[in-house]
């Protein structure tokens, strides 16, 4: 029993996620590509274009953090409810460049029934951790449909 109904829990966590994902023009824009949905967790990459670097020949340093708070957005709604961040931080580990395959992975490390809390590691193709996110995120009352 319990089996299935995980397997129910997963498929609504990743409906949850196709839904957002199908409304969500910005991270269309980035080129994010939703790899990975479980309840708590979700894996999303994205490739690293030359229109997204700054005056330094890096990335900018929002490029990093808008995967990593897509990562952390559809990670926190996969509990069924509308979540909305309250309060994130980052820190950049190292620079970013184009071209650079990017995959954030947003963890749950804490929930309580409207507050829950996420960590976000953003790392390179080749396993290189290029910056770290922590996220407060606040539940609704509103149910996804």
């Amino acid at each position: 029993m319990s089996e299935t109904r995980n397997e129910t829990t997963a498929q609504r966590a990743r409906h949850i996620v196709d839904q957002m994902m199908a409304r969500d023009a910005f991270s269309q824009w980035l080129g994010i590509e939703v790899l990975e949905v479980t309840p708590g967790r979700a894996v999303v990459r994205m490739t690293v274009r030359p229109e997204m670097l700054n005056g330094f020949a890096v990335a900018h340093g929002g490029i990093a953090f808008a995967l990593a708070d897509s990562a952390l957005a559809f990670a926190s709604n996969t509990c069924g409810m509308v979540t909305m961040t309250l309060e994130s931080s980052i820190f950049f580990a190292t620079p970013v460049r184009a071209g650079d395959v990017l995959t954030a992975t947003a963890e749950e490390v804490s929930a309580g029934n409207r507050v829950a809390l996420y960590d976000v590691v953003v790392t390179r193709a080749d396993g290189t951790r290029v910056a770290f996110v922590r996220g407060t995120v606040y539940r609704t009352k509103q149910a996804h449909d």
